[in-house]
This record gives structure tokens, C-alpha cells and sequence, in this order.
């Protein structure tokens, strides 16, 4: 059975930081691609950030690069998303996710379809 658990969210101030993480059990987890989504209220699913198997590979949506980054620890099982200078339109509910691929130097760009299996959710609010 494949489960991710995401964690790490919370309240914070616009301007600060948080770090979410995602640990995933009941997969080779080193042979899959991972990714981000978040959903505010009212509005629909979107990427936010993708990576490889390896890690050497990430893609940021336009709307966090450069403050948002996303790694990986295949020892751990665990994909992070470390995000910087939150705004008070992050506000929402991210989501781990992942995406099975033969391509190890791939990243999912392909929107929540391309995705396989997901996290149940860990919300950000983002207050001014």
C-alpha cells in the first residue's frame, strides 16, 4: 500500500518560511518523480514544484521561483519543499504527489493527471 504524509505546515507571516515534507513508504521511492501541488479555496489544483529521481532535475511554477525550492532524500524516503518569503496568496493546501516514470532525469510537467498517488494534505496560511 503507498502512502505519503506530508507535515510542516502552519501559520506564518508573510515574509517567512516554512519547510514541508513528504515521507513516502510502499514504493522504490528513489525510481519515482515527485511533486508539489497546492489548492486554494475556490480555486484548482496547481503544480507547484517537480523533481527527478535523482534530484538533478526541479521545475518551479513561475509563481514561487525563486522562492520556493524543492529536494529530495532518497535514503529517507522524503521529499521536502523548503519555501521562502511566503506571500499571502500561498495560502493553501499543499499536496505531495507522485509520478511514475521509466525517465530518471524527468520531471512531471504534466498536471495533476500525470500523477499517480497522493498526499492527503498539510495546510499554509500565510497571514500579513
Amino acid at each position: 500500500q503507498v502512502q505519503l504524509v506530508e507535515s510542516g505546515g502552519g501559520l506564518v507571516q508573510a515574509g517567512g518560511s516554512l519547510r514541508l515534507s513528504c515521507a513516502v513508504s510502499g514504493r522504490a521511492f528513489s525510481s519515482d518523480a515527485m511533486g508539489w501541488f497546492r489548492q486554494a479555496p475556490g480555486k484548482q489544483r496547481e503544480f507547484v514544484s517537480g523533481i527527478s529521481w535523482s534530484g538533478d532535475k526541479t521545475y518551479n511554477a513561475s509563481s514561487v521561483k525563486g522562492r520556493f525550492a524543492i529536494s529530495r532524500d532518497n535514503a529517507k524516503n522524503t521529499v521536502y519543499l523548503q519555501m521562502n518569503s511566503l506571500k499571502l496568496e500561498d495560502t493553501a493546501v499543499y499536496y505531495c504527489a507522485v509520478c511514475i516514470t521509466p525517465f530518471y532525469d524527468y520531471v512531471c510537467l504534466g498536471g495533476p493527471r500525470e500523477y499517480d498517488y497522493w498526499g492527503q494534505g498539510t495546510l499554509v496560511t500565510v497571514s500579513s
